[in-house]
Formats: structure tokens, sequence, C-alpha cells
């Protein structure tokens, strides 16, 4: 007959060995290894398939939010609807503090896909070309592996389905609306054929570049072409602004501090022989830096008014901020890129975890690494190994990697299980609910 003594180590060690059983299921590799089980990863692809069918453009996601709130009803996860105007922010855990976020974009772009296969877009002249459907999959799996461990959450994931990435304005909105209101921290990431499904790539600082566009009005005096004395020639005045705005950068920028002036669309005249009245032109323009960004806007303006002048024209410009709101650059914590070494290394090794250069792409995510003390954007690999090409966002060849699903899933729910593991409040006792549900 065993001893009490016996007995209680027996019981002592098989508490031990649960604690560290449930403890390993829930580090960054177990969660990886969780993730990629059949149930779970054809799960995601289901889910991102069915929104692969039916992309809808910004402030439009209505049948991708009915997806993923049927989705978060089922899984038993509150959740808040409608914000701005499509959007879903969902909670786990503890609805005490701390509270990290996890963002996932929705909408699609105004592009018809070129990809035949079985579950092509049936929409017409609307496809995810941009990763979104993808986005939303692995969110709604991170939520999946979140929700199987809330009781042991110490804190609150805030998950936010936001719309209308594409046009600028989704983030701006949710944030206006409360969505980060009390959240500490959020974690944003896109897929990329750049690097192999199983590598991730960021950098501490800025990540991604501030972004506007801007369309010009240059007026003369249209005439006929045989005539050229008696008009006054906007195409010839529109030549030159396009020539100097590309000295902004080759002249007037640090080398240090990246820029982007590209003149996109020249529009003027309809016959070979005719000098129009006027001449539209317009691009965009990027800066890692949000005080090159505020110059670069008030220098290509400047040189647009002054060449006009020059050639006896008159210009005007708009910078469309309300149709397409100016994002910030997003610049990624110091904190936090630490936090995600450590936690991707754990679960991918610490090889697979890559230092990216900034990006002159835009994402407005910045707006989020404004309005949240702390923000992360990183990007996900998910190129095969066929060899074949892999064509980048915003083409109508654009696919998905499907296998990477897995590992977007587990390293979303992993970078906020840590976070809240090492960030928990002393006292949550009386705290409030974060959304009133």
């Amino acid at each position: 007959m065993a001893s009490p003594k016996g007995v209680a180590l027996a019981l002592l060690l098989s508490l031990l060995s649960s604690v560290l059983a449930s403890s390993s299921s829930r580090d960054p590799a177990g969660l990886l290894e969780r993730a990629k089980e059949s149930e779970l990863s054809d799960w995601m692809v289901g889910i991102r398939r069915r929104i692969h069918e039916n992309p809808e453009l910004g402030y439009e996601e209505f049948k991708t939010s009915e997806i993923i709130r049927r989705e978060l009803d089922d899984m038993g996860i509150a959740y808040k609807h409608p914000i701005a105007v499509t959007g879903v922010a969902g909670f786990v855990g503890t609805g005490r503090p701390p509270f990290v976020a996890l963002r996932a974009d929705m909408d699609a772009l105004a592009m018809q896909e070129s990809v035949e296969w079985e579950h092509k877009s049936k929409v017409p002249g609307k496809m995810h070309a941009c990763g979104h459907d993808a986005h939303v999959a692995m969110l709604l799996g991170a939520a999946k592996l979140l929700q199987e461990y809330r009781d042991e959450l110490q804190g609150t994931v805030v998950l936010l389905f936001q719309p209308a990435e594409e046009r600028g304005s989704g983030a701006k909105k949710m944030i206006e609306a409360g969505a980060v209101e009390n959240v500490d921290a959020i974690f944003g990431f896109h897929v990329t054929p750049e690097f192999p499904v199983g590598v991730v790539a960021s950098r501490p600082g800025p990540i991604l570049a501030g972004s506007g566009f801007f369309e010009a009005v240059i007026s003369g005096k249209g005439g006929h072409g045989a005539l050229p004395q008696e008009t006054i020639d906007p195409i010839l005045a529109a030549s030159n602004v396009v020539v100097s705005l590309q000295h902004l950068v080759s002249r007037e920028t640090d080398p240090m501090d990246s820029q982007v002036v590209t003149v996109a669309k020249f529009q003027g005249g309809t016959a070979f022989n005719v000098i129009p009245d006027s001449v539209t032109l317009g691009g965009t323009f990027r800066s890692l830096s949000n005080r090159g960004f505020s110059q670069l806007k008030q220098r290509i303006e400047e040189v647009i008014v002054a060449q006009a002048s020059v050639q006896r024209c008159n210009a005007t410009t708009d910078f469309m901020n309300k149709e397409h709101p100016f994002l910030p650059a997003t610049v990624n914590s110091k904190d936090l890129h630490e936090h995600f070494q450590k936690v991707a290394g754990e679960m991918l090794g610490s090889n697979n975890v890559i230092e990216k250069q900034p990006v002159t792409g835009g994402d407005d995510f910045a707006f989020f690494s404004e309005a949240v003390p702390r923000a992360y954007y990183y990007f996900l690999g998910m190129k095969n190994d066929s060899g074949g090409p892999h064509h980048p966002a915003h083409s109508p060849y654009f696919t998905i990697n499907e296998e990477a699903l897995s590992y977007g899933a587990a390293l979303h729910a992993s970078l906020a299980v840590r976070y809240l593991s090492e960030n928990r409040s002393p006292s949550t006792s009386n705290a409030n609910l974060h959304y009133e549900l």
C-alpha cells in the first residue's frame, strides 16, 4: 500500500505533467502544430476560398462580414458590429486589461481575375488580388486557437476585421469608432511571395511609407499645331512639370530618407495637329518619414504652379485627400520588434526571421501605429516550391499559397498570447469590459 507521501508525490507529478503538457501546447511551436492539423487548416482554406469567390470592395464587405460573424458565433466569441460600416471587432479572454489587438483587412480590388481555377472570383471586375481573403481566414484561425485557450489568457485579445484598406480610410474609421480604445499593442501583417512559407520578415522603425496622390490641371490656350506661336502650349508646360518633379527626389531629398514621386497619368489632346487647351497629370508620392512626406507635398504643389507659370500657363493641384486620405508612415515599435523576433524565432527558428528593408508601399495600418502606444507590422512568406512565376499584389494573376495560412494563424495567436502573459496587469478585478456587448 502506498504511503500518504507517495500518493501526494504522485498527484503532484501528475499535476505538473498536465501543466507542462498544457503549456507546451500553447507555446509558439505547439500552436503551429495545432494550426497545421487538417481539421483547422482545411477549415481556414475553405473560408478563404468562399471569400475569394465573392470579393467585395471597400465598405461593401457585407457578405464577408457575415461569414466572419457566423464563424465567431460558432466559436462562442463575442463581437461588436457594425463598426466602420462593415467592420467587426471581437474579443477573446477576460474582457479586462491588458488589451492587445490583431488586425486583418477584408476588401478586394476592382480588377478582373485572370487566374483560371475552381474558386475564381464569381464577380466580374472584382478580385482579391492583395491577399485580404487569406488575412481574414488567418485571423479567424487565430481566433479559434485563442478561444481554445481562452481560460488561460491573462487579458483580452481584440480581433479587428477591417474594411476598406485599399481606400486608405478603413483603419481611420475604426479608430474613430473606438475600436482600439484602451488597446496597448496591435499587430498587423501581409502575405508576400518574396519569401518562402515558414519565413517572416520585418524591422523596427519605419517599415512602410507614407503615401498620397495628386492631380493637376495645367491650362493654356489651344490652337493649330502649325501655328504654335498663337497658342499657350499646356503640353510643353506639363512636360516640364514632369521632369522638374523628378528633381525633388534626385536634388532635394536626403539620400538617407527614401522618397518617391511618380507621375502615372498624363492626358491631353485628341488630334495630331491640335494643341489642347489643358492637360491633366497625376501620380503618387511616398516618404518613409512624415516630415519628408509633408515637405514633399508642399514642393509638389510649388513646382507644378511655378513650372506652369514659366510657360505662361495656369495650374491647379488637387491632393484628393477626401477620396484618398494621406497615409502616414507605418513605424514599428522597437519593443514589439524584440517581442516578434523572440516569438517567431521560437516558432520558426531564428534563421527564418529576417530583417526586411523598408517598403515604399503604404498600408492604412499606419493609422493604428499612430493611435496605439505600440504597433507592429510584418510580412508572412508564401512562396511555393513550384518554380513558377510569382506575381505581385495588385496583379490579376496574383495567387495565394494556402500552406501559409497555418503559419499566419499560429504566429498571430502566439504574438497575442505571449504579449498578454508578459504584460499582465497587477490587478484587474475592478476593470471594466472593453466593449459593451
